[in-house]
């Protein structure tokens, strides 16, 4: 069988797009071949989020398309991955039978065989199986993702997909993903995570340690540690289960450290604070390690002393906090009260927060307006709460049910989505001053950014090169294709790069004079920062 061509599109959270990176790597080693496009792939794979109904309509709309396709191209193999794969289970393929392939997030390291037998079975009935038929291959976790720490440790196959990831120094721009833990044990009452990728696991120190030294190895300076409540992470090695010579994953348990530190150390314990010293210690090749997402009520001063001390560790925190009213918290199960989050956010930024010698703190959240039973004083007490607690910037949404959560089954939606809107719109305008003010309190300074590629507004600029099939270049200020003709008759300054701070600011700035953009492209680079928006800062590189 001929190398197939395979288009993976994700969607969602950062954990999506690392289970993509990884499904990439297993996938080519077994000689299947990546494409850009859809219309250009013999296997259309689709990562999937269904933390947002936003995420999912797109994925509708998606498959929709490959099913009018597959009217055409009855051997298209076409597969959903991740949460909602998770969530709906069996009940997607009689919903959308274009679907071939289910395969939860906890069963990635299944997919090369799920993949196979579709590819198998639709290349050898060809002709006989109708658009609406498939060759159905189902890999989901179900019920199993709350078996005894033993069990689950003996049948956790998907250490060895994170153990099995192979970079190389061309397939990355010097930043990466490590996951340290997987899974949720929160339960808040609109959060589909716990259903969908089980309980919180939690790898190896040791693996992850030699991961970070193999990307640092392959030309990795940024690294970013996933968990969905990253600070959670402890793995206690008295503990530890061994299966065919590799050290498993552990399940979680209830964190106990408080505000201080967790009180299980040890030689015998790696801690949270204990594995970040390990990695800045023994991967000094990464110039930069950041973590999200993290808990705000177990976040110990341990933590924050190894971040105080450790000069690669970024000084930046993503922290959730999802609403400023008491009620609407407790109502969400978040487990903490609005004074507990401030408590922490001054605590940090009393560890971290150095200005003076251009390490400020910055915090990001989450906020959710319009969830069941919010009043207007349950709304303006968060619009009081973004600004006491001065984000950099926060991810602002509109509750939407999610089936299979709590509040779904059991909390009446009865906020009027108008109502949801319009507060929506004023919790972002509120942000949004927040944000200018950080942005331009910047301006003067001389920042270290890590340099992320060409910005959006120079890959649209670069558009009409590419999409005309071909080569550029620039002479006297004209963009010039193949044979000479001209591009753009308008003048073209030098390519606009981006990239962030420490801080994870977007910095955008102009190449330069002499400079390749690809040159720069995965390098610190010191900025001088000339103007700001809101959400961006400007400037140019610092005279040497």
């Amino acid at each position: 069988m001929s190398a197939k061509a395979v288009y993976l599109e994700t969607f969602g959270c950062q954990m999506n797009e690392l289970d993509s990176d990884l499904v990439r790597g297993q996938l080519a080693a077994l000689g299947y071949r990546f494409v850009p496009t859809a219309d250009q792939a013999d296997v259309v794979l689709y990562n999937t989020c269904s933390v947002r109904d936003l995420a999912e309509q797109k994925v509708r709309s998606r498959l929709g398309e490959m099913a009018v396709r597959k009217q055409q191209e009855s051997s298209l193999v076409v597969g959903v991955l991740g949460c909602m794969a998770e969530r709906d289970g069996t009940d997607l393929l009689r919903r959308m039978p274009v679907v071939d392939i289910l395969c939860g997030p906890a069963e990635l390291d299944k997919l090369p065989g799920l993949l196979d037998n579709a590819v198998r079975t639709r290349a050898s009935l060809d002709g006989e199986l109708t658009h609406e038929q498939s060759a159905k291959a189902v890999a989901l976790q179900g019920s199993a993702s709350r078996r005894t720490g033993t069990l689950a440790a003996a049948e956790d196959r998907l250490e060895l997909l994170d153990l099995s990831r192979t970079v190389s120094p061309t397939d990355h721009n010097g930043s990466s993903y490590v996951r340290i833990t997987r899974g949720c044990n929160k339960f808040c009452t609109y959060c589909v995570v716990p259903f969908t990728r089980g309980a919180e696991v939690h790898r190896p120190p040791d693996h992850i340690v030699d991961e970070c030294k193999r990307l640092a190895d392959a030309g990795v300076i940024e690294v970013t540690l996933l968990g969905q409540t990253v600070n959670h992470y402890r793995f206690e090695q008295g503990a530890a289960v061994t299966v065919g010579g590799v050290t498993q994953p552990q399940k979680g348990r209830s964190y106990q450290g408080g505000h201080r530190r967790d009180p299980f150390t040890g030689e015998r314990v790696t801690t949270f604070a204990d594995l970040l010293k390990r990695i800045h210690d023994e991967a000094p090749g990464i110039q930069r390690l950041r973590f999200v997402t993290s808990y705000p009520r177990d976040f110990g001063d341990d933590v924050l002393e190894v971040m105080r001390d450790s000069p690669r560790i970024c000084r930046y925190l993503h922290v959730p906090a999802q609403s400023g009213s008491d009620t609407v918290l407790k109502r969400m199960n978040r487990g903490y009260t609005v004074s507990e989050y401030l408590e922490f956010v001054d605590r940090a930024r009393a560890f971290l927060d150095q200005p003076e010698i251009g390490r400020p703190l910055m915090v990001a959240g989450d906020m959710i307006v319009g969830f069941p039973g919010e009043t207007d004083e349950d709304f303006e007490a968060s619009v009081q709460f973004l600004r006491r607690v001065k984000y950099k910037n926060c991810f602002i949404f509109k509750y939407s049910p999610r089936p299979g959560t709590v509040a779904f089954d059991r909390i009446p939606d009865d906020v009027p989505d108008q109502v949801k809107r319009r507060r929506n719109n004023e919790l972002l305008a509120v942000q949004n001053e927040m944000s200018d003010k950080i942005a331009q309190s910047q301006v003067g300074a001389t920042l270290n950014v890590f340099v992320e590629g060409l910005s959006a507004h120079e890959r649209k600029r670069q558009a009409p090169v590419a999409a005309s099939g071909g080569v550029s270049l620039t002479i006297s200020g004209r963009q010039v294709g193949e044979g000479g003709t001209s591009i753009d008759e308008a003048p073209v300054g030098a390519a606009q790069l981006c990239g962030r701070t420490d801080g994870d600011l977007i910095v955008m700035f102009d190449t330069p004079a002499g400079a390749a953009p690809d040159d720069l492209i995965g390098r610190i680079l010191p900025i001088t920062i000339e103007r700001a928006s809101a959400l961006t800062l400007f400037g140019a590189p610092a005279s040497k």
